[in-house]
């Protein structure tokens, strides 16, 4: 190999290194995936009581972890009435209670009111089923999502809806 070709070879040596440094950085730079990314946040049924309660396991996001088990309450409730709960076990009822299309905002005052914090929406939440560490965590930058376990008294719920005239008997 004479002198030419020598220094050809190391040229595509040294560029085919700095190719492949490039890469390297190049990939390393790619956006991080959070596990919150790839789970889904809906709740899901665990099972129903002999009473009528569903016992759900339902996720809220908030700045700490008392707003989001706040927020999985609301969740869970918010689920009972205007979308029924598909995920999980069977046994839930599939059917919200309320069916009407559009409710929520038609009884927007209602249901601000209803779902505030500290609001009427804690009496038809139990903590009952929770078990020591059954919250499941994850989180960004931003937020923590948990999920948690709670019953939702659907049958008392059904029956206040009744009484403020939400739903017809």
């Amino acid at each position: 190999m004479n002198f030419k070709e020598e220094k050809i070879m190391k040229h595509l040596f040294y560029t085919w290194k700095l190719g492949c440094l490039l890469l390297l950085i190049l990939a390393g730079c790619s956006s991080k995936k959070s596990v919150s990314s790839y789970h889904s946040f809906e709740s899901e049924c665990l099972g129903v009581e002999l009473d009528g309660s569903e016992t759900l396991r339902a996720w809220g996001r908030g700045k700490n972890r008392t707003d989001a088990i706040e927020q999985a309450k609301k969740n869970a409730v918010r689920d009972v009435l205007f979308k029924g709960v598909v995920a999980g076990s069977r046994e839930c009822s599939v059917r919200p209670l309320i069916t009407e299309v559009n409710a929520q905002e038609r009884y927007a005052s209602y249901f601000n009111d209803f779902f505030r914090d500290g609001g009427e929406y804690l009496k038809y939440v139990s903590m009952e089923d929770k078990k020591t560490n059954s919250n499941t965590k994850a989180s960004n930058k931003t937020q923590i999502s948990y999920s948690t376990t709670v019953r939702v008294l659907r049958s008392q719920l059904q029956q206040k809806l009744i009484e403020d005239k939400i739903l017809k008997p």
